[in-house]
């Protein structure tokens, strides 16, 4: 009768050990999404932020501006375009061509 009450008091000291390891696990993995889910709030608010700077910076203006102050660039009026006439640009005519017979 001993040896059965020994061998069920170890078997209720391993359930009692195991509950408090799952308790102790259960309580890990929330304060884990917990953790995850405060990391993921602070992520989205990043990334409106960013989102709104971005939005901010590809305004025209700006990107004029930064054009203009950057790379030196100026816009374009009619008093610098040059225009070509599509006869200007194709070429010499075929007939007009070195070594052609007519």
């Amino acid at each position: 009768m001993t040896k059965l009450n020994v061998l069920l008091l170890l078997a209720l000291i391993a359930s009692a050990l195991l509950l408090v390891k799952t308790a102790y696990d259960a309580r890990l993995l929330f304060t884990n999404i917990h953790r995850a889910e405060v990391e993921a709030v602070r992520l989205d608010g990043e990334h409106k932020r960013l989102e709104a700077d971005r939005q901010l910076q590809a305004t025209n203006l700006r990107v004029e501006r930064t054009a203009r102050e950057r790379l030196k660039m100026r816009t374009a009026s009619p008093a610098v375009t040059m225009y070509e006439s599509p006869a200007d640009s194709a070429g010499p005519a075929p007939s007009a061509a070195v070594g052609a017979t007519p």
